[in-house]
């Protein structure tokens, strides 16, 4: 029972983190300065691919913080297992939306290329990464991160 309660702590923390991330990134993508309200959105036209951005965002994030991520996401595989891939791949966003607010800087640099994720992962952690794919039933991790 108490892991039980351990997962739903967890849970519960996961979802204010992403909150706050969700609110942190709708506040940054708002240009106020132009049209005199923060309702209306900023496109981005002018994002570097990801073969150009990659190197030095591998260089920002340390192994620590790599590994954080690697075990974050394993941990989760046997709950994406028994979830199915939709509610599983709510639990992606979750916890890479809490992976990145908890390292700092990261959360700009994800929201412009999702893919880092899937060059950490394969870097890192290959095997839990192809088991969150096989079990979220999607060709990379970017592709399920709906939040960013």
């Amino acid at each position: 029972m108490n892991t039980g309660l351990s997962r739903y702590s967890r849970a519960a923390a996961s979802l204010v983190g992403a909150a706050a991330v969700v609110a942190a990134v709708g506040a940054c993508s708002t240009d106020s300065a132009t049209t005199g309200s923060a309702s209306s959105l900023t496109p981005s036209t002018t994002v570097a691919p990801s073969t150009t951005t990659t190197p030095a965002v591998a260089d920002a994030i340390t192994d620590q913080q790599k590994q954080q991520l690697c075990t974050d996401l394993g941990e989760q595989l046997q709950e994406w297992r028994i979830q199915g891939p939709t509610l599983g791949r709510g639990g992606l966003n979750i916890v890479v939306q809490t992976w990145a607010a908890q390292s700092g800087v990261i959360n700009l640099q994800i929201v412009q290329n999702r893919g880092i994720i899937d060059d950490i992962t394969s870097e890192n952690c290959s095997d839990v990464r192809e088991e969150a794919m096989r079990s979220l039933d999607i060709p990379d991790l970017a592709s399920g991160l709906v939040g960013f």
